[in-house]
């Protein structure tokens, strides 16, 4: 394979063959010299990288910093088969203008879909209305239930992120109108997106559904807060499938503790919550533990994304999923 870039694996070891399993895994090492016995964990007890043109990362990736790449002076790409790159990516790396690649939009996926879920069956009472099933353990045949239904309802969208837009995306055929908050997004993209732009304070106030989707960063800490909480109208469901600091949890906890709002949750803080937290056991709380993102036979379609990009690599095409290090500031 002297004419394909030395390539070097380098993640928890453990991800290997969920992320490349058989037939990926041909097809990378059809465009690329790579060993899939050799999976780095620390570079510091890394063999010889002065050959190394291309990294293959994920999850348990140790960082790449200027002393990294001082041993690795052919390093022209990492193609990351996980979601954020900003926990291993140093500065010297962008500095260098190396191209980094990140199967964020492929985690994206599951993460939607959920949420989809999520929506369609908040508005339609089913977390309510399983937790009355499982009491009086009858019901009347043809009885209508006047409260629910997502006909016409208004579902929030916070954060036009790759999954803010994928959820945006799924909810096009269905009779649900999209409001959006997301300070970078003008009322012209929101409307492209098949949403209304409106500020964060009007959304939570006219929503059905709110869905959260923005980075974790200082300023989205508690992005909602208790007066947020309160503002929602009663029998407002807040989907979180972010990251657990953009919602007071304590403040969250008060209001459902009234019963006026419900929540589907699958992220907390903190994570995982304590044992003695009203959540577990709340009728109007639906609670899973951090599984939207990619699972099982999900992280394939992440290793999918990152062969398809070690194709386009060597046949010097532009990479298609290629991070922006100027945008890295306000997303996850």
């Amino acid at each position: 394979m002297a004419d394909h870039p030395k390539a070097l694996f380098a993640m928890d070891p453990v991800f290997l063959p969920q992320l490349f399993p058989e037939p990926l895994m041909r097809r990378l090492g059809a465009v690329v010299d790579i060993d899939p016995d050799a999976v780095v964990e620390d570079f510091a007890a890394a063999g010889a990288l002065d050959e190394v043109e291309v990294i293959v990362s994920g999850w348990g990736s140790p960082r790449l910093d200027a002393g990294v790449l001082e041993r690795a002076p052919k390093l022209r790409a990492v193609l990351h088969a996980a979601g954020s790159v900003k926990g291993h990516i140093g500065d010297a790396v962008w500095e260098r203008g190396i191209a980094v690649s990140s199967a964020a939009g492929a985690n994206a996926l599951p993460v939607a879909e959920y949420t989809l879920a999520a929506i369609l069956l908040a508005g339609k009472g089913i977390f309510g209305l399983r937790e009355r099933f499982g009491a009086e353990r009858s019901f009347t045949l043809g009885h209508i239930h006047p409260e629910v239904g997502n006909f016409g309802i208004r579902v929030g969208v916070i954060g036009a992120s790759a999954i803010g837009r994928r959820v945006m995306d799924l909810l096009r055929p269905f009779d649900i109108e999209v409001l959006l908050a997301d300070p970078y997004v003008d009322a012209g993209e929101a409307a492209a997106l098949g949403a209304r732009l409106v500020d964060l304070d009007h959304l939570v106030s006219q929503a059905n559904v709110v869905s959260v989707h923005a980075p974790d960063l200082a300023e989205t800490r508690h992005l909602i807060n208790a007066e947020r909480l309160a503002a929602m109208k009663d029998g407002t469901v807040v989907i979180n499938t972010a990251r657990g600091r953009l919602v007071d949890t304590d403040a969250l906890v008060a209001e459902l503790l009234t019963g006026r709002l419900s929540a589907v949750l699958d992220v907390t803080h903190p994570e995982p919550l304590p044992d003695a937290s009203p959540l577990f056991d709340l009728p109007n709380v639906f609670m899973t533990p951090h599984v939207a993102g990619s699972q099982g036979n999900e992280l394939a379609r992440m290793g999918l994304f990152m062969v398809e990009e070690a194709e386009r690599l060597t046949a010097g095409l532009p990479l298609l999923h290629r991070v922006d290090p100027e945008l890295l500031g306000r997303r996850a």
